[in-house]
């Protein structure tokens, strides 16, 4: 498998891109469980069917783009086709202090939006869940730890360099709209449902004074390159009473509120097919 990413690398995007996009159709007529769950997402998200269809091929092209992601040599820049905006939000966020929390949702190019970021304000460790399959879980390692980036698993262990690298003003990355393992979240409402949502985020918020920053790295037609927007900080810090302890709900349910928005905004590159609201899995605590 090594050897196919390596080669598959050497393709132009927009070629990468074309296949991908022929398997994200294949996979869709192939299941009827993924497009029931497409559909009932959607419907829930509150839009039309035609709105969300581009995604159908975006998921393929997702996976045809992880070569040219995961195998691109280390002394090269992923920013040249890269646009950027909102990168006033992020300077404003390092004046204080007290690091940064930049967060997103599975939408668009979610696996070059932390490389991107380590080389604009890194160093950055980012949280992930390795994949169950033991080649697959090698080759993340080894392709996501980048200059600037660092990868560790969600366990205790990950969650303590996050802690440290906050304390040191710099930044955490992670995806906030994946179900986690039972004990490590929240039923918080994800467009009018509830949906079990981490806590994470919110907790480190709130433990560490880190500002709260949503992400976004839209995937540009026809292999262009990539839109990366930093939106305006959510704030958490108020959902705090003198004396008690925070209101987690509430603070969970803004961070999924800018989830929402972002998925709105480019509802052609969100993952529907997700089982978004599937009950969360046992694991250890």
């Amino acid at each position: 498998m090594l050897w196919l990413f390596r080669f598959f690398s050497r393709w132009p995007l927009p070629v990468l891109h074309a296949l991908g996009a022929g398997l994200g159709w294949l996979v869709w007529w192939l299941s009827a469980r993924y497009r029931a769950q497409f559909r009932a997402n959607v419907a829930q998200a509150g839009l039309p069917f035609e709105a969300a269809r581009p995604a159908i091929a975006e998921t393929g092209r997702f996976v045809g783009e992880l070569p040219k992601l995961w195998m691109r040599p280390r002394s090269q820049s992923c920013l040249g086709n890269v646009r950027l905006e909102g990168q006033a939000h992020a300077d404003k966020a390092f004046a204080q202090g007290k690091g940064v929390i930049f967060f997103g949702p599975h939408c668009g190019s979610f696996e070059l939006g932390p490389q991107a970021l380590a080389e604009l304000y890194g160093p950055i460790t980012a949280i992930y869940r390795p994949a169950r399959k033991a080649w697959l879980a090698r080759l993340e390692s080894l392709a996501r730890d980048r200059h600037n980036l660092t990868v560790v698993p969600a366990s205790l262990s990950g969650i303590r360099l996050m802690h440290k690298t906050l304390k040191a003003n710099q930044a955490v990355a992670m995806l906030t709209d994946q179900v986690p393992p039972e004990g490590w979240g929240v039923w918080a409402p994800f467009f009018g449902r509830p949906a079990y949502t981490m806590t994470l985020a919110a907790r480190l918020a709130l433990q560490t004074g880190a500002v709260l920053l949503p992400v976004s790295c839209e995937r540009l037609p026809r292999g262009r390159g990539y839109f990366l927007k930093i939106w305006p900080a959510v704030s958490c810090l108020d959902v705090v009473e003198k004396g008690e302890k925070p209101d987690m709900l509430q603070a969970v349910t803004r961070i999924n509120h800018a989830i929402e928005a972002i998925v709105l905004s480019q509802p052609g590159q969100y993952l529907w097919g997700y089982a978004r609201y599937k009950t969360p899995r046992k694991d250890a605590a």
